[in-house]
């Protein structure tokens, strides 16, 4: 299922952010920091399992749930 990435980013800046444009930057921000740049991910993205993954254990050091 190609996309799955980018909607997994979106979900975490949504839910960390929860309509706080500031917060949003940050969390943009941080993923950058992390090695996940939101503007890299479409919903025509492939997946890589892999990165998958590693978002995972990111939006949970983050406290966000996916």
């Amino acid at each position: 299922m190609a996309g799955q990435i980018d909607m997994m980013i979106k979900q975490i800046i949504e839910k960390r952010s929860k309509g706080n444009p500031s917060i949003e930057n940050l969390t943009r921000a941080k993923l950058v920091l992390k090695g996940f740049n939101p503007a890299n991910y479409n919903a025509s993205s492939p997946d890589d399992p892999a990165i998958i993954v590693k978002l995972k254990k990111l939006a949970t050091e983050l406290k966000v749930t996916l």
